[in-house]
């Protein structure tokens, strides 16, 4: 626990071999390929990287346990030299199963009770030369999207404490924005992998659910299955994200793991430079996202418009479904109680039949990709619990089960800010007045845009995530 990290601390100062600011600037794909050529060895790779993820965790109380056989682990990394992750350090959410660590959930009664053995994800990230070495914080229970548990405490923004990194995979987005980590890996059941990245301002992808195994993942709700977790990476920049799909998707998750579908990544799909028809909205009718979202979606479009690719502006019939959510509390109550034991059958066959008018209406459009707003940006503390309307720009697709990843694009500005005193949302309700409390005071904060693609299709996502993040980088001055 991070009782030992101050005299792990004192070691990693105390190592004469950290190339720091060389280390800390290169993408995963660019670390690996250092690190087989020589030119670094695992063992300093990994001391840089605990010293900065200490450093981090200071400032942002983003760890909640240094794995410190790691340290030994990276001395003797020879065997895994053909891994696609050779020699990267990559940091674990709570929840992930690693052996010997717990996974508690935020939850005190599952403290000190350490995982018998890796989870699935975490043996594939071993086989491919990886070095799991830190595990991250978490909201209790992992359904809220701030990250605070009574066990290690709350995890601030790395941009400004007064604000949360976003859960529930909140710990990792801190820890990566931080410099503590340059890979991670998170969960995603109502946009615990998006939100992080957008109010931390890193890339994310939430994959098709069972693209990546779950095995030896944990949760605090048993027995849920009208939405499922998806696992993801969480890196810096999406070609990073690529690498880490591409590893994962091997023949030894498929083996270890049967039910994961044995779909290798499309590495020719992913680096197609075919343009792509891309439809867009900007509002899915429940929550009017902020004017720095909406912006930054607007942005991006015309970028793409003029490098070339078609865009395609959709009608509210694939946004979020709002009928329901409309009817008065008292009425929601009162249907909740009466038809709570159809309510599995129903949520199944609605969540079916959702899937396919979505899936026709994309088809009828023609569509490759899609661009929309996400959550964002970074909350106050303490009002998720108050806007859980707000997350309909990511439920969604967890309720579609189709890949969608978060690029940041931008960040506010004081014209954002004026604006949103304007603000108004679609209802004009008290969640609309909460929202503008809840992102107030957020000038400088990152701003994100969100990239999805239908089932099964995570390469497409990503080339798309990679063609923004391009267009954005060479946008700016």
């Amino acid at each position: 626990d991070m009782s030992a990290s101050s005299s792990c601390f004192q070691r990693v100062l105390q190592h004469p071999g950290a190339y720091g600011c060389l280390i800390h600037s290169l993408s995963a794909r660019q670390l690996t390929l250092s690190l087989k050529e020589g030119s670094l060895v695992p063992e300093d790779v990994l001391f840089s990287y605990m010293t900065k993820a200490l450093e981090a965790n200071k400032r942002l109380n983003c760890c909640t346990e240094i794995m410190m056989e790691s340290l030994n682990h990276s001395k003797s990394m020879d065997s895994y030299k053909d891994g696609l992750l050779y020699g990267v350090p990559v940091s674990i959410k709570d929840n992930v199963g690693c052996k010997g660590y717990d996974s508690t959930c935020g939850l005190l009664c599952r403290l000190n009770q350490p995982a018998l053995e890796d989870s699935v994800i975490v043996e594939v990230l071993r086989r491919q030369g990886a070095i799991p070495f830190v595990k991250t914080n978490v909201p209790q229970s992992l359904m809220s999207y701030e990250c605070s548990n009574p066990i290690y405490g709350t995890c601030v923004n790395p941009h400004n404490p007064k604000k949360t990194p976003g859960g529930s995979s909140g710990g990792e987005g801190a820890l990566i924005k931080g410099g503590g980590s340059l890979l991670g890996i998170g969960t995603d059941i109502g946009g615990s992998i998006r939100i992080p990245c957008s109010f931390s301002g890193i890339c994310g992808l939430k994959p098709t659910c069972n693209r990546l195994s779950t095995k030896g993942i944990s949760s605090s709700v048993k027995g849920q299955t009208s939405v499922k977790t998806s696992v993801g990476p969480m890196a810096r920049d999406v070609d990073s994200l690529a690498l880490c799909m591409q590893a994962l998707l091997s023949d030894h998750m498929f083996t270890l793991d049967p039910t994961v579908p044995p779909i290798p990544f499309n590495t020719e799909v992913y680096q197609s430079s075919k343009p792509l028809r891309i439809g867009y909205y900007e509002n899915d009718g429940y929550q009017h996202p902020s004017p720095s979202m909406l912006r930054g979606v607007r942005e991006v479009k015309a970028l793409l418009e003029r490098a070339g690719h078609t865009r395609s502006p959709l009608d509210p019939t694939i946004s979020f479904p709002i009928k329901v959510c409309r009817l008065p509390y008292v009425l929601k109550k009162i249907l909740s109680v009466l038809l709570k034991p159809l309510v599995s059958f129903c949520t199944t066959n609605f969540r079916k039949e959702y899937i396919r008018e979505t899936i026709d209406e994309w088809k009828r459009c023609d569509l490759d990709v899609l661009l929309c707003p996400v959550i964002g940006p970074a909350f106050n503390h303490n009002y998720s619990a108050k806007l859980v309307c707000a997350l309909s720009s990511t439920l969604l697709f967890n309720l579609l089960s189709f890949p969608a990843g978060v690029v940041p694009v931008s960040s506010v500005t004081p014209a954002d800010e004026i604006l949103l005193k304007q603000f108004k949302g679609n209802f004009q309700d008290l969640w609309d007045r909460e929202f503008v409390q809840a992102v107030k005071g957020g000038e400088g904060l990152p701003v994100a845009v969100q990239c999805v693609a239908l089932p099964w299709q995570e390469e497409l996502c990503l080339r798309f995530m990679k063609e923004v993040e391009t267009l954005v980088g060479e946008s700016r001055p």
